[in-house]
């Protein structure tokens, strides 16, 4: 039986032949993010329309040097805890406090009016989730933000492709992440972005490429100085060129995802499932079920890959705390997220749709 896998990037003689380019040129990576890379910095920052864009080698890497940038040491974050603990392990990475509110259960992104309920004299970050790439309400959080002299920092990991308000998400916040892995909308085999959008974008800029290559600055051949301790977070050029080859066709890629998420809206017989929207790149596709170990059991046994993103991070041990978040807490037991990419054929789509519809009319 052929397994229909729940994640599969997109791929042809593009990412194929781009390889092959830049395997038989030697020259693989730069610590100073010249050749392809600055190329794919440049087109990224064109398609999304910010300041300046910075590459860095992950999504996880993007969050961690963003909020670099925002002097957390003791203050608080404020976050959503349904999503993948990177954003909350950054937070602790940079001395700050994690601070969880609830989510919308409709989008399960961020609630504006929990975030506001949060804010204290400590608060300096607001870090939203768009959540499998539904965009959060960007309006009313930049309002919030202005009025308490807060940074907005996205988190954008499924959120490419994805815009709020006819404008692309990575062109509102102060800083925006993304993410590249190769599940994601625009993969790489390791890859992130920060795109920044501040009146301190040349400072910012300075301070990331610093920072995401070992501290080095004013490198002038092969003299340079170290000011501030940084990382190894700089994105090689196999990864640039496949990301190049995949910002070529992301439209279409997206298209074809809204395609079959607004076919997932329209028959899945299930009350609570993940809404359509126009505005979404749908990296995810959730529905809601009360019995999911079993939902599940019966999924994998018709040959249909499933997931549960996420377990709340207020309930892993390090974060854990005794806040109620009944929202997050709910969908955290019952999400499955099903197969959602632009390879899929009409068959498939038919078979996931079809076997949820049998799983859910039996329980």
């Amino acid at each position: 039986m052929l397994v229909i896998k729940l994640f599969q990037p997109s791929i042809n003689h593009l990412e194929k032949n781009a390889i092959v380019k830049v395997l038989k040129s030697k020259f693989w990576a730069s610590g100073s993010g010249i050749g392809n890379v600055r190329k794919f910095e440049k087109k990224f920052q064109k398609f999304i329309n910010s300041d300046t864009c910075i590459s860095v080698n992950s999504g996880t890497a993007a969050l961690n040097l963003a909020l670099s940038l925002c002097e957390i040491k003791n203050k608080e974050v404020i976050l959503p805890s349904l999503g993948f603990v990177s954003s909350a392990n950054a937070v602790l990475l940079n001395g700050g406090i994690p601070v969880f509110v609830d989510i919308d259960p409709k989008t399960l992104c961020i609630e504006p009016n929990e975030i506001e309920s949060a804010i204290t004299k400590k608060t300096k970050v607001v870090l939203p989730v768009h959540f499998g790439g539904f965009p959060c309400k960007l309006d009313i959080i930049q309002k919030l933000c202005r009025r308490n002299n807060l940074f907005l920092v996205e988190d954008a990991a499924h959120a490419v492709g994805s815009t709020f308000n006819k404008t692309q998400i990575g062109s509102h916040g102060d800083a925006v992440c993304f993410s590249f892995h190769p599940v994601k909308n625009l993969a790489m085999p390791t890859g992130g972005l920060i795109s920044i959008n501040n009146k301190n974008h040349i400072i910012f800029r300075k301070k990331l490429l610093s920072r995401r290559w070992c501290g080095i600055t004013e490198r002038k051949s092969t003299s340079y100085d170290v000011k501030e301790v940084g990382n190894n977070y700089y994105m090689n050029e196999f990864s640039a060129v496949i990301g190049l080859a995949q910002l070529s066709k992301l439209k279409k890629m997206i298209t074809k995802r809204k395609i079959i998420a607004k076919k997932y809206f329209n028959e899945l017989e299930l009350e609570d499932k993940m809404p359509f929207s126009t505005n979404c790149s749908y990296h995810l596709y959730w529905i809601s079920v009360k019995n999911r170990d079993k939902f599940r059991k019966i999924l994998t046994s018709k040959g249909i890959e499933s997931g549960t993103h996420y377990r709340p991070i207020h309930s892993f041990s390090l974060y854990h705390k005794n806040c109620s978040l009944p929202n997050t807490e709910k969908i955290g037991r019952q999400i499955v997220t099903i197969p959602i990419y632009p390879d899929l054929t009409n068959y498939e789509i038919d078979k996931i749709i079809t076997t949820i519809n049998k799983i859910n009319s039996k329980f």
